[in-house]
């Protein structure tokens, strides 16, 4: 196929980080496919093992009315082919009623089916059982246009050489990655736990910590003392974190991004859920079961009670660190 495709998903990051596979995926198997990418420009990085992509960055001023009309003039000139909407929301659909105007309704556009009403009806217990992954779910909007992507194609990202900068862990040892913080905090596993976990871990092992500008202080707190603990985020670049990732024998991670990242390099994640579960279809690419723990279902029948983590019932906020660090210390033994 000899055509030009935009591909539309504003946010966040561990959803655009799903994609990653797909577009993978796309590239391998249709090379002379023109492909752009239309997200916040932070996250172009997570694409840079993806050869031929180009991009078209979703910025700050774009979020207004005003904004995305002068968005859809940017996209207008690059002229693509199809557009294939992966985030499907409001501000798209915005977006797209300005392209269809200035292109007098003669655009081909497909966007995501998000199991809208699948996830309600796990949500309100009607039905528990495994939905259809993010991953599947973007792949399958390119069938609309006759590409058909099998996932299992996708090749992991190869593994990257960490430049000596600011760390001090030995990166000849095992590395241990723990991403324990979340956007909503019944995602979160709590530092009382994390500092638990810690001390279940053989000092062999180099432990490092992921966060945002946002931790400095609770990273901060996880490391004080632990002279095999490292901060592998404060001052880091996507692209440095991506390096030290790629490196790791485990990572173990919440219902968020870093989960993800390390999923690309085909390294092993374990998954610490709370409120949000597994059958939701978020989990870590090619990820097995046994790696998913969740709190205890006989305890908490009616999990998941929210698929992203947001307007959580209150007796659940906490639920996640219903999950003893001793269960969590186990898993990782079996693995490293």
């Amino acid at each position: 196929m000899n055509k030009h495709i935009l591909i539309i998903r504003l946010s966040s990051f561990g959803d655009v980080t799903m994609t990653v596979p797909v577009v993978g995926a796309l590239r391998l198997n249709y090379p002379k496919l023109k492909i752009t990418i239309l997200v916040p420009e932070p996250f172009a990085p997570l694409f840079n093992q993806i050869p031929q992509v180009d991009f078209l960055y979703f910025e700050q001023t774009n979020k207004s009315f005003l904004g995305l009309l002068k968005l859809s003039r940017k996209i207008v000139k690059i002229n693509p082919d199809f557009i294939i909407d992966l985030h499907n929301v409001l501000r798209t659909k915005f977006l797209v009623f300005f392209l269809k105007s200035i292109k007098k309704n003669k655009l081909k556009y497909y966007k995501l089916n998000k199991g809208r009403k699948e996830k309600k009806e796990l949500i309100k217990g009607i039905k528990k059982e495994q939905l259809k992954s993010m991953h599947q779910r973007y792949a399958d909007v390119f069938s609309q246009i006759n590409i058909n992507l099998d996932l299992k194609e996708f090749k992991f990202y190869h593994k990257l050489n960490i430049k000596p900068k600011k760390y001090d862990f030995d990166s000849e040892k095992k590395l241990l990655g723990i991403a324990p913080f979340a956007k909503h905090k019944c995602k979160e596993y709590s530092i009382k736990n994390i500092l638990k976990l810690v001390d279940l871990i053989s000092q062999e092992i180099n432990i490092l910590i992921f966060g945002d500008q946002n931790n400095t202080t609770k990273i901060k707190s996880i490391i004080k003392g632990k002279s095999n603990v490292f901060d592998a985020s404060s001052g880091f670049t996507l692209e440095e974190e991506m390096e030290i990732i790629s490196n790791l024998d485990l990572m173990i991670s919440m219902d968020s991004a870093n989960g993800h990242i390390a999923s690309l390099f085909g390294i092993k994640v374990l998954t610490i859920w709370g409120a949000t579960h597994p059958f939701t279809g978020y989990g870590p690419f090619k990820q097995p079961e046994k790696n998913s723990i969740t709190p205890n279902l006989r305890n908490y029948p009616n999990l998941p009670v929210t698929i992203y983590g947001s307007a959580c019932p209150e007796k659940y906020l906490d639920v996640i660190n219903t999950i003893e660090p001793e269960k969590i210390a186990k898993r990782i033994n079996e693995i490293i």
